[in-house]
């Protein structure tokens, strides 16, 4: 079985910091894509970063302003998010999603596993 589990969500002041860690169970990561996407309420989910494991290809969306930093760790079998200087604006739930054996992508639907999410609030 494979599983993704999100963790270190919380709820932070504006121009605080968080780092996200999507732990993958179930899958020892090799030449595998790993994404984050977050989505609030009554909107689409959205692109924040992705991470091609192997070779540390590294992907952003432009909308971070360069806040958001990527990182995978295979000892540990995680991908981390670092996310810096956040704003209401960046209040969202945050999702990782994975897909094996293929390059990371901008699109959700690229994807094959998902955690459930970690709630990020960010109060002004």
């Amino acid at each position: 079985q494979v599983q993704l589990e999100e963790s270190g969500g919380g709820l932070v002041q504006a121009g605080d910091s968080l780092q996200l860690v999507c732990k993958v169970i179930g899958r020892t990561l090799r030449n595998d894509g790993v994404g984050w996407f977050r989505q609030a309420p009554g909107q689409e989910r959205e692109f924040v970063a992705c991470i091609r494991v192997d070779d540390g290809m590294k992907l952003n969306a432009g909308s971070g302003q360069g806040r958001f930093t990527i990182s995978a760790d295979l000892h540990t079998n995680t991908v981390t998010l670092q996310v810096n200087a956040l704003k209401p604006e960046d209040t969202s739930v945050y999702y990782c999603a994975a897909v094996f054996g293929s390059s990371p992508t901008y699109y959700s639907t690229d994807y094959d596993y998902w955690g459930q999410g970690t709630q990020v609030t960010v109060s002004s």
